[in-house]
């Protein structure tokens, strides 16, 4: 998506600059109230200071929220800053590396919960039939004792083993076809309903019989409390690796403010040969201005300064002792943009918005492994999680104070009334007559305290 498509998707269609209208302007840049530049190149310009001393000016002016867009630099390849940025990203690189091989382990593990809670819940329906009756489940409850308790046929005293092998013929017939409800009544019912068959096949399906209904209940308890703590261990396990893309994305972001940026080490301003590197910052500082004589503050316009810099440094090595580490101070040349704009809060969120359109999509090669795993699942995943929060007791939540004194509800807030145009006007008219003398002010005394001319 292009930067003009980005402004239009966020509703700044109508105050785009366009392509050489301004040629120090870049063309994207919704179009401000006011703007001033400063471009400043002396042989031992601190730019850490002119950076700090806007910012601390800023605050001084009452400006309380700040909103860093962009941080991106570029070196020379041959140059010391290069390869100490190069060393940080190393670091930076491998922790992610190991992270992401987390993440893809676990997200295959995944899977093979889901698998087991989908075996046990299987299992259990068998359970559940059969305790409400239903005959088929009760044998094929039988069969798997027979075959995962006895052995099967290879066991010569399970219940094929001794039709087979002690010529108990009619024992597997009447063990599959003979269904007491509870081990205490087994004795009594085979005595009942098996009363034609002699002694021994009796006293053998009673044995058969009673093992089976202790083995059924007792399996049956396992499974229940087996598959509450695997819900409980899926959700724990799908809230790690929640946890472990959050772990990762401030590394993600890292990473990318440490790599150069490509197309400023292509401009003619950059040399590999040389020590030279580029950096470009830009915050969004606002406030709602209060005015200097009624002492009437807004309620929805608010007073914006975009602050652009651009850095073309050369980087000078510097080793500090007391145990600072190595750093670079960086020295050059300082092009300062100060636009100035009237938004309302809407409009605020929308530009940043817009300026993290691309980080948005910074996550989504590490994302996409986990949707892709979710999709896979369908909403077996997303039904076991769901069931996982319902088995975990919720903390109710307190209660306000005007609940612990009155014991009722604290009344709802009444909706504010939208302001009427003209307040709307007036208001952004009284935040522009505040915001010129003040981003004036704030230009000329930059100009001041770092000894430049006035005109």
């Amino acid at each position: 998506m292009s930067q003009s498509e980005i402004l239009k998707k966020y509703k700044f269609e109508e105050e785009i600059w366009e392509e050489g209208k301004d040629q120090y302007m870049p063309t994207g840049y919704p179009a401000p109230f006011k703007r001033y530049r400063i471009i400043w190149e002396v042989p031992n310009l601190s730019l850490e200071e002119t950076y700090f001393w806007l910012l601390h000016y800023l605050r001084d002016w009452g400006y309380v929220h700040f909103h860093k867009t962009t941080d991106v630099f570029a070196a020379a390849e041959n140059s010391a800053f290069f390869g100490v940025s190069q060393q940080r990203i190393g670091l930076q690189q491998d922790k992610v590396s190991q992270f992401l091989a987390t993440i893809g382990k676990m997200v295959k593990e995944l899977f093979q919960l889901v698998r087991e809670l989908r075996v046990i819940d299987e299992r259990l329906e068998y359970y559940e039939q059969s305790l409400k009756g239903v005959e088929s489940a009760e044998i094929v409850l039988k069969g798997i004792w027979i075959d995962m308790v006895e052995g099967g046929t290879k066991n010569p005293s399970s219940v094929y083993g001794m039709a087979r092998e002690v010529m108990f013929t009619s024992l597997p017939d009447l063990f599959f076809s003979t269904h007491p409800t509870k081990e205490k009544e087994v004795d009594t019912f085979v005595d009942t309903k098996r009363s034609g068959f002699n002694k021994s096949v009796r006293n053998v399906l009673k044995r058969k019989l009673k093992t089976f209904l202790i083995w059924k209940e007792k399996t049956y308890k396992e499974l229940r409390t087996r598959r509450v703590f695997t819900l409980k261990y899926l959700k724990q396990h799908f809230d790690i690796i929640k946890m472990y893309m959050t772990w990762v994305k401030p590394y993600l972001r890292h990473i990318r403010r440490l790599t150069l940026d490509d197309e400023k080490v292509l401009t003619v301003d950059m040399v590999s040969a040389f020590e030279g590197s580029m950096i470009e910052i830009e915050y969004l500082a606002y406030k709602l201005p209060v005015h200097y004589q009624t002492k009437a503050a807004n309620k929805y316009y608010h007073t914006c300064v975009l602050v652009h810099f651009m850095y073309r440094t050369r980087p000078s090595m510097s080793f500090q002792q007391e145990g600072y580490q190595r750093g670079p101070v960086h020295v050059g040349k300082m092009e300062l943009n100060l636009r100035g704009y009237v938004w309302t809060h809407e409009q605020i969120e929308s530009f940043k918005k817009l300026r993290e359109e691309q980080d948005l999509d910074l996550m989504k090669s590490i994302s996409g492994s986990v949707k892709a795993a979710m999709e896979a699942l369908g909403d077996e995943l997303m039904a076991y999680l769901k069931e996982a929060e319902e088995i975990t007791p919720k903390v109710p939540e307190p209660k306000s104070f005007f609940e612990k004194i009155a014991g009722k509800k604290a009344p709802k807030k009444k909706k504010a009334k939208k302001p009427s145009k003209f307040y709307l006007e007036s208001e952004k008219k009284r935040a522009e007559g505040i915001f010129r003398t003040e981003l004036f002010d704030t230009f000329k005394n930059f100009k001041k305290a770092h000894a430049m001319l006035m005109w």
